[in-house]
């Protein structure tokens, strides 16, 4: 037997005594925006992120409550006047330099689409999500999601999507591991997510 047989061997010896991954669950086409919600709700806190369901009414007491008191907000130029008026002390991005931008402690935006089977959040940047920086550098995020932004699977969001536009798809709060697997947060982007679904919630 050659070398590279042996280690073929062994390899396939290994492989048979792991169990296969279950199969992912995903939503059935048709579901209900109620079961959508609930499912991207319950895959966002997954990635360690605080969701907060709330009525149309409620958006703006809801969005100011997960600020920390005192907090440096800032906000994209589009974000919808009720949401900006309940916020104290807010700041407008109008290109904020990197240095500026260091020095809030919170961005609030709203998003393009959000993605049920996998937790995730969609900015097209779009004016009430601003520019990329605004979103990544600030430590806290908090995105506000209308229940009806809620689709299924990537599939279904890239069909609402404009290729042409810039994507930043969020999964969670930043993170990464190391090689002994020491999480750390906040490397690439905030170390907080913070998304209220607005709307249905079941």
């Amino acid at each position: 037997m050659s070398a590279r047989d042996d280690i073929l061997g062994r390899v396939r010896s290994a492989l048979a005594a792991v169990e296969p991954d279950p199969a992912p669950v995903t939503a059935p086409p048709g579901t209900r925006v109620a079961d959508l919600v609930a499912h991207f709700a319950e895959r966002v806190a997954d990635y360690r992120a605080t969701v907060v369901h709330c009525a149309a009414g409620d958006v703006a007491g809801t969005v100011a409550a997960a600020l920390p008191a005192g907090a440096r907000v800032v906000v994209p130029p589009g974000l919808p006047d009720d949401l900006r008026s309940a916020l104290a002390d807010v700041i407008v991005d109008d290109g904020l330099s990197a240095d500026a931008l260091d020095a809030m402690d919170a961005v609030v935006t709203c998003c393009r689409v959000a993605i049920a089977e996998t937790g995730t959040i969609v900015l097209d940047h779009a004016p009430d999500q601003g520019r990329r920086a605004v979103t990544l550098v600030p430590d806290r995020h908090v995105c506000v999601v209308r229940a009806d932004q809620v689709v299924a699977d990537v599939a279904d969001a890239l069909a609402v999507l404009d290729p042409g536009r810039p994507l930043t798809w969020i999964s969670g709060p930043s993170a990464t591991s190391d090689i002994e697997l020491d999480r750390v947060e906040g490397v690439h982007g905030p170390r907080v997510l913070h998304v209220i679904v607005v709307g249905e919630a079941g």
